[in-house]
């Protein structure tokens, strides 16, 4: 089941379950934007090929929130709004440590083959990598904190968290000396604002963690996403969806 938060007649929001694609691969594993394309025509007996735009992606072991567009225009709109960093996204993780009560880490990324790294700024084709940290949390010597991206680098959050000692729990490819449920890792797309493509309005939604995720870790989170919702004071009409795939 895949939860559907909110539908209108350019966008989709929904919440991609951890260990899931956004999209096929050369693996031929379950994907979100083939999923989801069956719903829409299943759920506006629509035949034939659906169209569904892909405007961003998540890591296929994290979760949480992805908008689809559901006409070119909005697809051409969304992705204009992704490339101006207007859309406010903001992940919940789960790393092993202690982190800092606030931070900016900046640093350089590089991706080689399937190698991804913190680089020296001067190292070819590194290119920088941006994020603020709040640590919200801390339980057990793990620590819960939050994450706005100013740039989106591959596997950006992974890399410059385990760069510093703080690997997300369950991320074993980048040192993680826990797991969190055997095939995933603690991060997730937590929080979503944009613009509506079409409309002069400004829609969010919110999404706890996943069940994988300890209460304690839930219960934290929680109280984070009243505050971040309260305080951008998104109409009720607007509220999202309930329906479920």
């Amino acid at each position: 089941m895949i939860p559907v938060r909110y539908v209108d007649n350019h966008l989709l929001v929904v919440e991609k379950p951890a260990g899931m694609l956004s999209q096929a691969d050369q693996t031929g594993d379950e994907d979100m934007l083939t999923r989801m394309k069956s719903w829409v025509g299943e759920q506006f007996n629509k035949p034939g090929n659906v169209y569904l735009g892909l405007v961003h992606r998540l890591d296929r072991p994290a979760s949480g929130l992805m908008v689809f567009a559901r006409t070119s225009k909005a697809a051409s709109r969304l992705t204009d709004q992704f490339k101006r960093r207007t859309v406010e996204k903001r992940y919940l993780a789960w790393v092993e440590g202690r982190t800092p009560d606030e931070a900016l880490w900046e640093d350089h990324i590089l991706k080689r083959d399937q190698s991804i790294r913190v680089a020296e700024s001067t190292e070819a084709g590194a290119k920088p990598a941006s994020l603020d940290l709040q640590t919200i949390g801390f339980e057990g010597g793990r620590s819960l904190v939050v994450l706005h991206l100013h740039t989106g680098r591959p596997h950006q959050i992974r890399v410059q968290s385990a760069s510093r000692g703080f690997p997300l729990v369950g991320d074993l490819r980048y040192g993680a000396g826990t797991t969190l449920d055997g095939r995933n890792l603690a991060l997730h797309a937590t929080a979503l604002a944009l613009d509506h493509p079409t409309r002069a309005v400004r829609l969010g939604w919110i999404a706890p963690p996943p069940d994988s995720w300890p209460a304690k870790i839930q219960s934290i989170s929680a109280s984070w996403l009243d505050q971040w919702q309260s305080s951008r004071g998104f109409p009720e009409s607007l509220s999202p969806l309930k329906a479920q795939q």
